[in-house]
């Protein structure tokens, strides 16, 4: 009996330790990945090691639709795609999650950092090429984007221009 119960805790122990690992492998990825291509300015795909690569899709900011295949080009739409292509192309970038990782279209949901320390989410709120969309439960940012964009509207930047 004395023997299975340390065989027990032993267990718990050992899955305590992976899942605390684990939890911190959910938070970012190691390294930086290179773009693979775009799709427009709130999506694009990383290089990671597969063929086809992963699509992601910035969490917390909407970008005006360039691509969509039901609606027309909107308003500082192509500003936004041309801004988010002119910041990463030749970059590599490091992804960090919050509590969704995958959304409905199977794109992978990211806050995205660049190697300089731009946090790319937040820079296109902040000038103005997208606008804050919080969709739980990935809230991580949520009011750090809010007042970003409060900003950028008072002062008239990128989308809210008058």
């Amino acid at each position: 009996m004395k023997h299975s119960l340390l065989t027990y805790l032993g267990f718990v122990f050992l899955f305590l330790l992976i899942s605390c690992n684990s939890r911190s492998d959910r938070d970012s990825v190691s390294g930086y990945m290179s773009i693979k291509k775009f799709v427009d300015g709130d999506t694009f795909w990383v290089d990671d090691g597969s063929e086809k690569g992963l699509k992601i899709r910035l969490i917390g900011v909407n970008t005006p639709e360039t691509v969509h295949p039901r609606k027309p080009v909107e308003y500082y739409g192509k500003e936004a795609s041309n801004y988010v292509k002119s910041i990463l192309t030749g970059k590599k970038v490091r992804l960090e999650f919050d509590v969704g990782r995958v959304d409905r279209y199977g794109r992978t949901l990211a806050y995205v950092f660049l190697k300089n320390g731009t946090f790319l989410n937040a820079d296109l709120i902040k000038n103005g090429y997208g606008q804050v969309m919080t969709v739980p439960p990935n809230v991580k940012y949520s009011e750090r984007f809010l007042e970003l964009e409060r900003k950028a509207r008072e002062n008239n930047i990128g989308l809210w221009k008058e």
